[in-house]
């Protein structure tokens, strides 16, 4: 179900969120997909998200839920960070884990979109600490 509200059609998110700044989503991938991507100019996704359609992304809150539930017990991740304003009509916003909203890309990520790209902390005794990321 995707989300039609008014507010998200008319106006950038950043608007939408009451934010001067840019509203920022974050995407874990494997080390091996971000170099592809690389290498090819955009991320065409993983093989979750091909299978679903969209590439799956997560808001600053919800990237702790992501990884504990879909990236457990895994290392060699990167967390990219991506302006979402620069993805135009193809980022939606959809229900998903709990009822709550989540981006989902339908296309390729354009890596002029990314902010930047960090390995992303490995797992200590079943914990994995997230920089602090922005909203």
């Amino acid at each position: 179900m995707t989300l039609e509200h008014p507010i998200l059609r008319r106006y950038s998110l950043a608007q939408a969120f009451g934010r001067a700044s840019v509203v920022m989503i974050y995407k874990i991938c494997r080390q091996a997909e971000w170099r592809a991507a690389q290498a090819a100019g955009a991320y065409c996704g993983s093989p979750a998200d091909e299978r679903d359609g969209f590439i799956h992304f997560s808001t600053a809150a919800q990237v702790a839920g992501t990884a504990d539930q879909h990236f457990a017990g895994q290392s060699g991740l990167i967390l990219v960070a991506v302006e979402a304003d620069a993805l135009g009509g193809q980022l939606r916003w959809e229900r998903s884990r709990g009822g709550n909203l989540f981006p989902h890309l339908y296309g390729a990520l354009p890596l002029e979109a990314v902010r930047w790209a960090r390995p992303l902390p490995d797992e200590y005794d079943g914990r994995r600490i997230l920089p602090e990321l922005e909203p």
